[in-house]
């Protein structure tokens, strides 16, 4: 069973930076894409951030230029350094991963079946 836990996530200035972390654990497949979402109140939660067994990375556009996403070389960790942020940043944070690639779908949260628990990221002006 696929398993994933999200840290690092807190309370900053606009301008700031924080870096969440996700370790995943159970997960062996060769294909996979892990993805950083976020959902703000009241609203759908979209793609942040994508990287793949490949190594290729996508970012959704409000975010590229702020924000990286990496993994780890063991591929047990996720992470997601976020700089200049801004309050419209705030929302929860969670990690999720498919067991295969999805270079045009990455962003949409269904099919996701492995999920963390979200961590909550607020950002003051």
């Amino acid at each position: 069973q696929v398993q994933l836990v999200e840290s690092g996530g807190g309370s900053v200035q606009a301008g700031g930076s924080l870096r969440l972390s996700c370790t995943v654990s159970g997960h062996t497949n060769r294909k996979y894409t892990m993805v950083w979402f976020r959902q703000a109140p009241g609203k759908a939660r979209d793609g942040v951030a994508a990287v793949d067994d490949t190594g290729i990375t996508q970012y959704d556009d409000s975010v590229k230029g702020r924000f990286t996403i990496s993994q780890d070389n063991a591929k047990n960790n996720l992470y997601l350094q976020m700089n200049g942020l801004k309050p419209e940043d705030t929302a929860m944070y969670y990690c999720a991963v498919a067991l295969l690639r999805r270079p045009s779908t990455w962003s949409q949260p269904w099919g996701f079946p492995f999920w963390g628990q979200g961590t909550q990221v607020t950002v003051s002006s």
